[in-house]
């Protein structure tokens, strides 16, 4: 007999003997369940958003319509739709669906798992994990015969980038689609749809929005679709049968509202590279904007300092050398002040990297003296400039040759100090850097000057 969390799945649709419970209780009745899991959809082609994964032609549905997937990967943020896409996927292809949690499962769970699916090789299974990024290396590595054999068709959801957290023999065994925060009018539909559904959603409650009220409450979720479906309902069950949603109950949740914001992981990668590129780029609007998220989000201060310390070197450069000294004296005073105070002085310093003039010819001359001590034999160091100190030193002639820069019209000798001249730094015509151009072009006139003046 199928349970109610099998007739919520596949709506009037048999489910076949050999389908196992999609939701954890099988005894749980649909009004039990939070809103997200009763509005999951119950077919690929209801899925909201998503669409250059699912609209119609694409890979993913023409090898579900076909049957003739392998293992999936579904990367993305929460609330994105990865657990509704595999519940989709197995309901259209009648496939018996096991779901485990990474967190919460352990070898011994998926040896008999797997066990099971090897004893039923005619019932078609997909095993679907659940944050396969908490499995360790041998847990992964424990999947690889079956899903190389079929045994077990593997869908794996994670938050995290699978290229760090996913093993490449499994990565390579696998179709990997990666699902983006569905858009604010996507996830608007979704709460509407859920207001008015009597079976599933909140309908029989008879409480009512306006469309422009429940656009605000999809901006505010950030692009998951759970969390706007799990704060409408805590919204609808706070008010009286028949009530209107008003702006006042949207703005209990906006106060509580807490930036999606993960420690040391991609949204902390993905940030810190808006915010770095974003001073790059010269734009200290977009700077500032993502220095705050990351502050919401609780980001360590002392990181966000360190960053602009190297952005003073990496891409301001030369063309303002004071943005080295004000982005370590930021560095210090996040140190010793603290938050929240601290935060001015981090909005000082990106908005002085921000704007500043950029040059980024100390990391193009570090690089190319990098490339030319691998490309040719290292050179030696000069006779002449070599440390004339101690007896033997001072009888192989070393420093005897050196010429003193500062007995040289503007200190420029003319000496060589490589034995095979190189042109490692090229100064932009930028800021400061400009009058270091325009010096340097003067000391190649003295040198030649220096080098042609008869003995």
């Amino acid at each position: 007999m199928a349970s109610p969390a099998q007739d919520d799945l596949f709506g009037d649709l048999p489910p076949p003997p050999s389908l196992e419970p999609v939701f954890p209780s099988a005894s749980a009745k649909p009004s039990h369940q939070p809103l997200a899991a009763r509005m999951r959809p119950r077919r690929l082609a209801d899925v909201v958003g998503q669409e250059h994964l699912l609209r119609p032609g694409s890979l993913l549905p023409r090898l579900v319509a076909q049957n003739r997937f392998g293992s999936l990967l579904f990367y993305g943020p929460p609330g994105c739709g990865k657990t509704s896409i595999a519940e989709a996927i197995a309901h259209e292809t009648r496939s018996r669906f096991v779901r485990v949690n990474a967190v919460m499962s352990n070898v011994a769970e998926l040896r008999e798992i797997l066990a099971a699916a090897r004893r039923r090789p005619e019932a078609a299974t997909i095993l679907f994990i659940d944050e396969l990024h908490r499995f360790n290396k041998s847990q992964q590595d424990l999947l690889l015969p079956d899903v190389e054999e079929g045994t077990v068709r593997l869908i794996g959801a994670t938050t995290h980038n699978p290229g760090f957290y996913v093993n490449p023999p499994l990565l390579s065994r696998s179709h990997l689609f990666r699902l983006e925060p569905l858009v604010p009018a996507a996830i608007a539909g979704v709460l509407a749809a859920a207001l008015i559904d009597v079976e599933r959603g909140l309908g029989s409650r008879g409480v009512t929005a306006e469309p422009k009220l429940l656009a605000d409450l999809a901006v505010l979720c950030d692009g998951d679709l759970r969390r706007a479906l799990n704060a409408l309902e805590v919204i609808v069950h706070g008010l009286p049968e028949n009530a209107p949603i008003t702006t006042a109950d949207l703005e209990v949740f906006a106060r509580e509202r807490r930036i999606r914001y993960d420690a040391d992981e991609d949204e902390h990668h993905d940030t810190i590279s808006a915010f770095i590129k974003s001073c790059r780029g010269g734009d200290p609007d977009a700077a500032m904007y993502w220095l705050a998220k990351m502050l919401a989000g609780g980001e360590d201060p002392r990181f966000i300092a360190r960053r602009l310390v190297i952005l003073a070197s990496e891409d301001v450069g030369l063309a303002d050398p004071n943005a080295l000294s004000l982005t370590v004296a930021a560095h210090h005073a996040c140190d010793f002040i603290g938050l929240p105070e601290a935060e001015l002085t981090l909005a000082h310093a990106t908005l002085y990297i921000a704007t500043a003039p950029k040059s980024n010819s100390a990391t193009i001359a570090l690089g190319e003296a990098h490339a030319a001590l691998k490309s040719a034999p290292v050179q030696t160091v000069p006779a002449a400039l070599r440390a004339k100190g101690g007896q033997a030193n001072k009888r192989m002639g070393h420093g005897r040759d050196y010429d003193y820069s500062h007995d040289f019209v503007e200190n420029v000798s003319g000496q060589d100090y490589l034995e095979q001249p190189l042109i490692l730094y090229t100064p932009k015509t930028v800021g400061a850097e400009a009058g270091i151009a325009e010096r340097l072009a003067r000391w190649r006139a003295v040198k030649v000057k220096v080098r042609t003046k008869p003995a």
